[in-house]
């Protein structure tokens, strides 16, 4: 019987040629999505998931408060918290601390024991670890003891990848590597470990990692300064708990820890509150000040497979929507069968062995179609899925699951409508398709362009969003800015930097493209959260702010283009500058207590941290530091020439090419023996929207696809709705109806169907949208216009759709309807 069952499904499939290749480019298209969605979003949940015991490790977080408000969320900490909660607290049985010295972009790693020649690379991915880092995460090592490689000073593990890029094909245990930075001149580390490359579902990305110990040789004092501070909040604090701990419990005991190990909070109105974040949780829900890198984004994820759910049922609706409505067709087939004896359950076996076989056809065109696209989708999502990922058992079972629902579902009711089917109707030409099929696939037509139309205005927002924030000002100018990084091989001699420095200014200004040069800590793109608390002087502890805290040179001005609104800039000619002076942002005088920013020039603030009392000289605009998801951070600049990380330099790019070449020619005379490497601000800035960049390119993809599943499925309806009125249509015809009334007659049900769904669709996709901006600071509003253009498209795409049907019925001769009808 089955194979009987399975030969009439293939002999169907091949004699409705049409229907059969519409529902299965459906399904296929549909599934193809679906499942590069859950491949995606798969990846997105798995981060850390191949070290061991996360459920018992999270990273200990910071919130500060000031006169009872919240002024930062930090991912780092203060470098004595790990030991405190350890000592304090049996519930924790182990706790590492991690130090990024990476952001510096300064950090030259060497093996000049290398033959022929020394082996040097900037470095950015690594990290001064704790010696109980690797046992408490759980690394895999391959050569090296987890438990003591990291346990003196001057010890470093690599990666394999970066034990074969220094050391080739030798054994690097034992051999020597050189550190060089403006800290450690040339400082040796010994290779104690290599551990396994880390795959890219991490947050915690590095290649080598120091030992903590190296840091207590850094300048006198620094063993307070690094291991039992509790004044500068610069290290990530892992914590592993003891099975069946309760985080939230244990959350409890820490502000008495903070209390007693930093009794000076209350006595200044500030808070600092301990928080655990899980390990698994970092990527998606964590947006702290400091994170190691940029994380996912959870809500982007969800929408994603929202989205991946919409299309698919799309694809599904299509299949039972052209399955029920080629009743007619298929209704002689029925009567006869049950006149000959069938059954009903056989009937409905029948049935659903055709959407089997439909289904599983489908999913191997799905597979080849996965296959196609992967690397345009790479591209697209930013990921690198090979055909590996697509063949793993995981996968494998995820399509074999969604054959059997996809076959049940989108078979089922068909089933169970063409077995239901009298056959004294049927014979005698009396059947018709039910009010209630009539109303459900209907019902079904609505669903699926309610989801279309869910994705469209979705899109819309998505792109008006990150358009409002790539062309926003942010006030300062960050087009045509050329930025190098600090070099990392520099004299070790302050004076003697200085003069290099010097040098390089003086040569890069010599080309007349190159309008200014500015030295400064960080850039704007830059996640630096360095806050200090300040406040006028004299007066109460109460009135302090906290404030931003950023350098300025004598030509910051001249590069970035800011305003001076009151007051001056920096300069040279102002020796004392360095010393006592600051400039104030705009909304750092109003929080302040200056009403207008001239009242601001001349005062004195007090910042504590620092023992400082300078003089407010100037007060420029403010900008934003970092995107326009956050609120423009009051900021307070102080004066350094030479102190700065990035250079950044105005630039003409009429004559790129040769301005970039004389810069590097600067550079080398300047500092040489360090790599040339550059990049353009505004290009370092927009890194920041990388995330909804992505999913503004997935959703339009998926958008687009949604509304070619929607119009194959009214493609298939509008169809057999012609076929089913070919009798009516001839005798319209042979009465005097025109071609455009027939048209519309034909048309005119089913884009009733698609006005319908956009007006159910039009509330649901404002709220939606609405809620998705409030997570940016600075937001586009969800515009009318944003649902005329979704249902003026969707409507137009529909029409074309349902009209190349109702045109071909139209233009038909009546006498050939009549005579074969």
């Amino acid at each position: 019987m089955f194979t009987n069952h399975l030969k009439i499904a293939f002999r169907n499939i091949l004699k409705y040629k049409g229907t059969s290749f519409i529902s299965m480019l459906g399904l296929s298209i549909g599934m193809a999505v679906f499942l590069l969605i859950l491949q995606y979003v798969r990846f997105e949940k798995s981060y850390e998931n191949f070290l061991k015991d996360t459920d018992q490790i999270y990273r200990v977080t910071l919130e500060m408060y000031l006169n009872g408000e919240l002024q930062m969320s930090s991912a780092e900490n203060y470098p004595g918290a790990g030991p405190a909660l350890a000592k304090e607290l049996p519930e924790i049985i182990d706790y590492a601390r991690l130090y990024n010295l990476g952001y510096k972009n300064n950090v030259i790693i060497t093996n000049k024991e290398a033959q022929p020649q020394p082996i040097a690379f900037k470095q950015r991915r690594f990290l001064y670890a704790d010696s109980s880092f690797l046992s408490l995460m759980g690394y895999n090592m391959v050569m090296g003891d987890p438990s003591t490689a990291l346990a003196s000073p001057d010890k470093a593990v690599i990666s394999e990848e970066y034990a074969k890029l220094y050391f080739g094909n030798e054994d690097p245990i034992g051999k020597t590597l050189h550190l060089q930075d403006d800290d450690f001149n040339d400082e040796l580390v010994e290779v104690t470990g290599v551990f396994e490359n880390l795959p890219p579902n991490t947050h915690l990305k590095f290649n080598i990692l120091f030992s903590y110990k190296t840091l207590f040789s850094r300048f006198d004092r620094a063993i307070a300064r690094y291991d039992q501070s509790w004044g500068r909040k610069d290290m990530y604090t892992f914590i592993k708990v003891r099975p069946g701990t309760d985080p939230k419990e244990l959350e409890k005991k820490f502000p008495a820890i903070v209390d007693k190990y930093n009794p000076d909070l209350k006595e200044n109105n500030r808070e600092d509150r301990l928080l655990l974040q899980s390990l698994t949780d970092i990527h998606l829900q964590s947006d702290l000040a400091e994170e190691a890198e940029a994380n996912g984004d959870g809500r982007i994820v969800f929408f994603m497979q929202l989205i991946g759910l919409f299309v698919l049922i799309i694809a599904w609706i299509n299949y039972i929507n052209l399955s029920t409505a080629r009743a007619l067709e298929r209704a002689r087939e029925v009567g006869i069968r049950k006149v000959s004896g069938a059954l009903k359950h056989q009937l409905i076996s029948q049935f659903m062995i055709e959407a089997a076989v439909t289904n599983l056809v489908s999913l191997l065109i799905t597979w080849v179609i996965i296959i196609a696209v992967l690397p345009w989708f790479n591209d697209l999502a930013g990921l690198s899925f090979s055909v590996s990922h697509f063949v793993q058992p995981w996968f494998l079972g995820a399509m074999a699951l969604l054959w059997i629902i996809g076959s049940f579902l989108s078979g089922f009711y068909p089933a169970m409508v063409l077995s239901s089917f009298k056959p004294v109707s049927i014979l005698k030409g009396s059947f018709k398709n039910t009010s209630g099929g009539v109303l459900l696939r209907k019902g079904l037509v609505v669903a699926q362009f309610v989801a279309s139309v869910l994705l469209i205005v979705g899109t819309i927002t998505i792109y008006q969003q990150l358009n409002y924030m790539l062309g926003s000002d942010i006030g300062v100018n960050i087009d045509q800015v050329l930025v190098v990084e600090r070099p990392g091989i520099a004299p070790r001699d302050r004076n003697a930097f200085n003069s290099a420095i010097d040098v390089f200014r003086a040569e890069v200004e010599k080309h007349p493209d190159v309008k200014a040069v500015s030295s400064t800590v960080t850039i704007p793109g830059k996640q630096r959260e360095y806050k200090v608390p300040a406040k006028r002087l004299g007066a109460s502890d109460n009135e302090t702010q906290i404030l931003r805290f950023n350098s300025m040179d004598y030509d910051y001005m001249d590069v970035f283009e800011m305003k001076v609104l009151a007051g001056r800039a920096f300069s040279e000619e102002h020796g004392s500058d360095r010393d006592t002076a600051v400039i104030l942002s705009e909304s750092s005088a109003r929080l302040l207590g200056f009403e207008n920013p001239e009242d601001a020039i001349g005062q004195p603030l007090a910042l504590v941290q620092f023992n400082w009392n300078p003089i407010v000289v100037g007060v420029v605009n403010d900008y934003h530091q970092v995107s326009l998801k956050k609120s423009v951070d009051p900021m307070i600049f102080y004066c350094t020439p030479y102190g700065g990380e990035y250079y950044s330099m105005r630039i003409e790019t009429k004559n790129l090419t040769e301005t970039v070449a004389h810069i590097e020619e600067s550079w080398n005379k300047a500092f040489p023996g360090n790599p040339y490497e550059y990049f353009f601000l505004d290009d370092y800035f927009n890194q920041q929207y990388q995330n909804e960049q992505r999913f503004g390119n997935l959703s339009l993809v998926f958008a687009m696809l949604a509304i070619l599943l929607g119009c194959i499925g009214l493609f298939g309806l509008s169809g057999y709705t012609t076929l089913q009125r070919t009798k009516e249509i001839g005798i319209r015809k042979v009465l005097g109806a025109s071609t455009e009334g027939i048209v519309y007659l034909l048309s005119k049900d089913l884009l009733a169907l698609v006005l319908l769904s956009i007006v159910l669709a039009t509330p649901l996709a404002w709220w939606v949208m609405h809620e998705w901006l409030q997570n940016f600071a600075h937001h586009v509003n969800v515009s009318w216009g944003i649902f005329v253009l979704a249902g003026f498209f969707t409507v137009l795409v529909a029409f074309l759709t349902v009209s190349f049907q109702s045109v071909k019925a139209a233009m038909t001769n009546p006498a050939e309807i009549m005579r074969t009808e």
